[in-house]
């Protein structure tokens, strides 16, 4: 029997602690009820003496504070609200708590933003990770040791796991489920909770917002720049000129500011338009694509496909939706 640990206290976002509860509840009554015994232990764990938090359904889940808990065998951190500085410092003694235990040797997995719990306790140092898309600015200018994979809905990197954002955590659950139960149970469980076993990217779901949250004044007018007139023939050296800078110290400090170089970012500014192009169900792709800054449908492809995950076709077909635009709304800079 695997005994579970998922961590609970005032800030977690209780949807992640609920559904892993949730899967693995549902895979002990599996094996209960075919006469087998349960293959886990599931145990709240705080802070407190008492769980004022979650309702915890007996007899499949019990509550213990941390003082009291014997090791588990894996340890589960949910996702949780609010400013990451001022949460982190807060649940200090949880952090703390996880480290002693992955030195004790339990195993410990991470939902959306809970991976932040993972890196200030040291378990990420020269480790892949991953998270919501939205935290990876923030993640790699706080934790530049950490291999930071956005794309990837999950990792396994020894007895040490994360997820993607908000419910593609599940899939982690559900890799965890089928990990400790075998390829059985495991599809039992994807088409119980209907998850797809595949998924493996995330990509698609992201958001590009410009990462202007710096305090270069050059290089902010330069992301103007590009992002108004993305649809140009725009090169490096015309950029680094519109911020009377040299192109070698224009690329340095970009890339400070933004963690992008100018090519990157002039790309991910194209492809953001094309996704809202797509999004609003623009049928021609060719027309699509320059539009968007391409004269070379193949490039435009390929690069649509290395950020997003999907190609053009297939994203439209996930994405467009006949629905009507907001009258005076900037979609784009709205969200800046």
């Amino acid at each position: 029997m695997k005994e579970v640990a998922i961590l609970i206290h005032e800030d977690a976002v209780f949807s992640t602690v609920s559904g892993a509860m949730d899967m693995l509840i549902h895979t002990n009554r599996l094996f209960h009820e075919s006469g087998k015994p349960m293959p886990f232990k599931i145990t709240l764990v705080g802070e407190g003496n008492e769980n004022a938090y979650l309702h915890n359904p007996e007899p499949y889940v019990g509550y213990s504070s941390i003082t009291n808990v014997a090791t588990p065998g894996l340890v589960i951190v949910p996702a949780f609200y609010g400013d990451r500085s001022v949460t982190l410092q807060k649940h200090k003694a949880l952090i703390n708590w996880v480290s002693n235990m992955n030195k004790k040797g339990a195993e410990v997995a991470s939902l959306c933003s809970g991976s932040y719990f993972l890196a200030e306790a040291g378990l990420l140092a020269g480790r892949s990770c991953t998270s919501h898309w939205f935290d990876k600015d923030d993640i790699t200018s706080r934790y530049p040791d950490v291999n930071f994979l956005s794309d990837k809905v999950m990792t396994d990197d020894r007895g040490i796991y994360t997820s993607g954002g908000a419910f593609s955590s599940l899939n982690l659950v559900l890799y965890l489920i089928d990990k400790f139960c075998g390829r059985d149970v495991g599809i039992w469980a994807s088409k119980m909770f209907s998850l797809d076993m595949d998924r493996t990217s995330q990509s698609h779901f992201a958001v590009f917002m410009g990462q202007h949250q710096h305090k270069d004044n050059e290089i902010l007018k330069a992301q103007q720049y590009i992002e108004q007139n993305h649809q140009q023939q725009l090169n490096i050296d015309e950029i680094a000129d519109h911020t009377n800078m040299s192109k070698r110290n224009f690329i340095r400090r970009f890339k400070k500011a933004t963690q992008n170089t100018p090519f990157e970012y002039l790309q991910r500014v194209k492809i953001e338009s094309a996704k809202k192009a797509l999004e609003k169900g623009a049928q021609n792709i060719n027309i699509l694509m320059y539009d968007a800054g391409y004269n070379d449908i193949k490039t435009f492809r390929e690069v649509f496909k290395k950020i997003t995950g999907l190609t053009p076709q297939d994203y439209r077909r996930k994405y467009s939706r006949d629905v009507p635009e907001l009258e005076g709304v900037d979609v784009y800079h709205s969200i800046n």
